[in-house]
């Protein structure tokens, strides 16, 4: 059997799919500690609701907010863009699963 031209073969399809099965964190001004609990948080909320981004970020709001207190706001997506006013050390954008990504900010 031949692969098509273009097409991957299956162990690279594996590969990019092991390459992008962990969290990778784009910026965040996070103490340690705060960003290592919310990148659990969001890798536990993509996991669990991995159909439904929107029941994932509510996940992650609820959590974030009975954890270090109210005005936590969450984005669960993919090809979203985004310009936000937030809290100095209260800000988490990172990637999980490959094309997904999730931002968490606190402002209020």
């Amino acid at each position: 059997m031949t692969e098509a031209a273009g097409e991957p073969k299956k162990e690279e399809a594996q590969d990019f799919r092991r390459l992008h099965s962990y969290p990778l964190i784009r910026h965040s001004d996070m103490n340690e500690e705060m960003r290592t609990e919310a990148m659990e948080l969001c890798v536990t909320a993509c996991e669990k609701f991995s159909t439904n981004n929107e029941t994932a970020a509510r996940m992650v709001k609820e959590s974030m907010d009975k954890k270090f207190g109210s005005s936590w706001h969450a984005v669960v997506g993919e090809g979203f863009g985004f310009e936000i006013t937030h809290e100095v050390k209260n800000l988490l954008y990172m990637f999980f699963g490959g094309e997904k990504a999730i931002i968490v900010w606190k402002c209020s």
